[in-house]
């Protein structure tokens, strides 16, 4: 059984001021009131916190001021201005831990649009803290604030607050805050603990309570409901001197207790995930001077189970109540009852609830990070370089390519500098990339000699060094692992470097030499950039651990071996069979096709090799295929959640939220539109229907069997799913695709369309959220197909359904019902 721990505590007199005097005290806080102007700041009226302008933390973005038709009454001042981020994927505050690292902060951030643009469209956007996602931010309108709060032990001297553009509007900021803890307060987790709530019972005054009343400057919401009792005192409740959770007093002075014994005391709240953690904090003390008959002793359940008890709460003490292990539920309900010996019935002061969240992505490693870090500083690049190099992956910086193996943390493997101004020699911190396969240096005005470190970079396999102004000669050991077909080298265009035909004869390499031509050169170089800059922008396969998996044309005797004998049957559709493998350690899905289907099939090889080499997060990965006589099959990425049809038949117990269902629908309309704008040539998947969707263990959808339309549509692909459009023509297009997708939508939307919504979702969803998609997936599916949108517009559609929905949950989920009031978090930046 775990171990409880009540805490309570009586300062003494002397104590108490000095501690008093202690809490103004705000010279570690950091307090950044974002768009002011560099170098202003100002003292806070309520609070007087000193708000600095953010010029300091970050050196991108542009300051605005909100609209004026938005209403400012009782508006922090702090939500007047804010600071936008149009240019750049990327764009971090970089705060200094002001007690060091490994030491506890609650962090704060604040966002209120205001229409300060001008185009009443609220953006989406993602908040990180390092390299891990914290929290998307989602705004229901204008008008509305998003405030997010986390408790973080820091890793470094410093801490990285970033917001990403993840493609649905200019990321913004308002304000943000840093307060040091102390590192005994709360439980010590191994993530961190976002509040999700936190309120002073039985305050009624609009009036949030925070600094300089609570010396962390947490703020408390009031929170009562018309059900519940109002005691109140005006004699100073002792802080709890344990642990440092130091509850003000102002908190404690109020309390709610039931009506009558009909009336029950409870917390409820629900979360849409069933793994998270949380923990709860419940403050108590006694505040009526009780009668020698009068006692007021009380249990706590959580879920039905004894939690606590049973105690009395200390007269004008406060007992902070908790658990070192974390509550694991999809819904929770707090109720605080009574004893038989109690004559009064249960009270509670204030409470706590947070969320753990798990910070699992490692950071780049230190030296990577070090030598990119002084390869800025030394040629003054112009980049949007900011927070970590290589995550979170979708705001990869520029130029760069890492690798990402598990849990270990990402390697450069690609630098591309080329046409970037670089004046002088080849900077010396290159040597510390070690890993390090391709590097692009051409088109600048790089000046000295090659050096030799450069030979000394193992896994280099491309330098490009054309095209600048360097002398003397080419390292010997480059020269040798060029002629050796090891490294693609190429130094023309360096007239101070060597210019006759012979010495250019000996560092050609062997390849381009036979062939006598550099425009085999250019050419791969060309593809080289091409395939880098697909990666760069974050089109590029996010399965970790597959970076060491090259595309491969396997024997049938290698997929014998690979699935041991088709020992192990995932799933038979009508082209083929799929069987459950191993390639390197690595779980693999190996789709055999029926003989009858790619018999003769001609262009099976050419298309399994684009198919393979077709990277996307939406995409499935392709391994490699076996094209021997008859023998034809495909080597995926397994996927632990099987294919979508199978999800949501009425066999599988597995419960999809309309939530859950929005994110598929909007992985699978990311995955088409790539597959029509990302590719060149664009490709038609032609084939798409439920069973090729699979899902990962996280429920993340990914296309499959994407590039063999000419083998399966003209075999006949399933007709349910394909446009009648295409009988017509014979000919596929993109808006065939798109009346597919339509289809597939309303099989995610219900099971049964007379019912429209599927019955297992028992209304538990935003009713606009489904109309906006059913009438989406009616437009995909219009006659004839140039009334169709294009998939660009659905994922912008989709989009905003699923911000709708977020927005339903932020709202009902994410907030906390004492007995029949909803109460939110605590942060509303209106409550003055």
């Amino acid at each position: 059984m775990d171990k409880f721990f009540p805490l309570f505590a009586i300062f003494s007199g002397a104590f108490l001021l000095s501690f008093l005097g202690c809490a103004q005290d705000q010279s570690d806080f950091i307090s950044i009131d974002s768009g002011i102007t560099d170098g202003s700041s100002y003292v806070d009226e309520i609070t007087s916190i000193n708000y600095v302008s953010d010029a300091p933390y970050i050196y991108t973005g542009v300051s605005e001021n909100i609209s004026a038709e938005i209403n400012t009454m009782n508006m922090d001042r702090q939500y007047l201005n804010l600071r936008s981020f149009p240019e750049g994927t990327k764009s971090c505050y970089t705060l200094n831990a002001t007690q060091g690292k490994n030491n506890r902060y609650l962090i704060r951030a604040g966002f209120l649009y205001g229409n300060y643009d001008k185009k009443g469209d609220v953006p989406r956007f993602d908040l990180y803290l390092g390299v891990n996602w914290w929290e998307t931010v989602v705004l229901n309108n204008a008008s509305s604030f998003f405030v997010t709060e986390i408790i973080h032990v820091s890793a470094s001297n410093h801490i990285d607050v970033c917001l990403v553009n993840t493609g649905f509007g200019t990321p913004f900021i308002s304000v943000l805050e840093l307060r040091p803890l102390k590192n005994d307060i709360y439980v010590n987790v191994s993530g961190s603990l976002e509040n999700y709530g936190r309120c002073a019972c039985g305050l009624t005054s609009d009036q949030a309570i925070r600094f300089p009343k609570d010396l962390y400057d947490r703020i408390w919401s009031p929170c009562t409901s018309p059900r519940l009792e109002i005691l109140s005192t005006a004699s100073t409740i002792q802080e709890s001197s344990q642990d440092n959770f130091q509850i003000p007093s102002t908190v404690m002075q109020t309390a709610v207790t039931p009506l009558n014994d009909s009336h029950l005391l409870k917390l409820h709240w629900m979360h849409d995930d069933s793994n998270s953690l949380f923990y709860i904090y419940l403050d108590f003390a006694e505040i009526q001077e009780l009668k020698t008959n009068q006692s007021r002793e009380l249990n706590i359940y959580v879920n039905g189970e004894l939690w606590y008890g049973p105690f009395s709460p200390k007269y004008l003490q406060t007992t902070t109540i908790y658990r070192p292990a974390a509550l694991n539920n999809r819904s929770f309900e707090v109720v605080i009852n009574k004893t038989e010996n109690s004559t009064l019935l249960p009270l509670l002061n204030a409470f706590e609830i947070y969320l753990v969240k798990e910070f699992l992505q490692p950071e780049t490693d230190q030296q990577d990070v070090e030598a990119i870090l002084n390869i800025n500083s030394t040629y003054r690049l112009k980049r949007y370089w900011q927070g970590d190099p290589c995550a979170p992956i979708i705001s990869l910086w520029d130029g760069l390519n890492c690798s990402y193996e598990g849990h270990n943390s990402p390697r450069i493997i690609s630098l591309d500098l080329s046409s970037s101004g670089l004046t002088g020699p080849i900077s010396s911190s290159i040597s510390k990339l070690t890993m390090l396969q391709f590097l692009d240096l051409s088109n600048n005005d790089l000046t000295g000699p090659v050096p030799d470190f450069l030979s000394q970079l193992q896994f280099l396999r491309v330098l490009n060094l054309a095209n600048n102004k360097l002398s003397g000669s080419v390292p010997l050991g480059l020269t040798d692992r060029s002629k050796n077909g090891t490294l693609l080298l190429n130094v023309r265009k360096n007239p101070n470097l060597c210019s006759s035909d012979s010495w250019k004869n000996k560092i050609i390499i062997p390849v381009v030499a036979a062939i006598g031509s550099i425009f085999i050169l250019l050419l791969i170089a060309a593809v080289v950039f091409w395939i880098l800059k697909r990666r760069k922008q974050g089109e590029m396969n996010e399965h970790n651990g597959t970076s060491k998996l090259k595309e491969q044309n396997f024997s049938y005797s290698e997929i014998l071996n690979i699935t041991n004998n088709l020992e192990r049957v995932l799933g038979n559709g009508k082209f083929g069979t799929i069987f459950h493998g191993y390639l390197d350690d690595t779980q693999v899905a190996v789709k055999i096709f029926f003989s009858s289907y790619v018999h003769g099939y001609k262009q099976f090889q050419v298309e399994a090799k684009i198919l393979a080499r077709v990277h996307h997060r939406n995409l499935t990965t392709c391994f490699g295929y076996c094209n021997e006589y008859t023998n034809k099959g495909l080597i995926y990425e397994y996927m632990a959640n099987g294919n979508l049809e199978d999800i949501l038949s009425d066999r599988n117990a597995n419960f999809l939220s309309w939530q859950e269902r929005l994110q598929i629908a909007m992985d699978v309309a990311q995955g088409l539109e790539f597959l029509h704008n990302g590719c060149n040539p664009p490709i038609i998947h032609g084939n798409l229907k439920p069973t090729n969707i699979l899902l990962d263990e996280s429920l993340h959808a990914k296309l499959v069997d994407f590039g063999l339309s000419k083998v399966l549509t003209t075999e006949g692909a399933t007709s349910e799913y394909l446009d009648p459009d295409y009988y017509i023509t014979t000919k596929l297009i993109e808006r065939h695709d798109v009346y597919s997708f339509g289809l597939v939508l309303l099989a995610i939307i219900t099971r049964d369309i007379n019912n429209i919504v599927d019955s297992k979702l028992k209304g538990n969803f935003q009713v606009d959220s489904v109309w906006k998609t059913v009438e989406l997936a009616m437009a995909c599916v219009s006659s004839p197909p140039i009334n169709r949108p294009t998939m660009t517009r659905v994922v912008k559609e989709l989009n905003q359904c699923l911000a709708m929905e977020i927005a339903r949950l932020n709202r009902s989920e994410g907030t906390i019902e004492l007995v029949t009031v909803n109460l939110t978090s605590g942060l509303d930046p209106q409550a003055r």
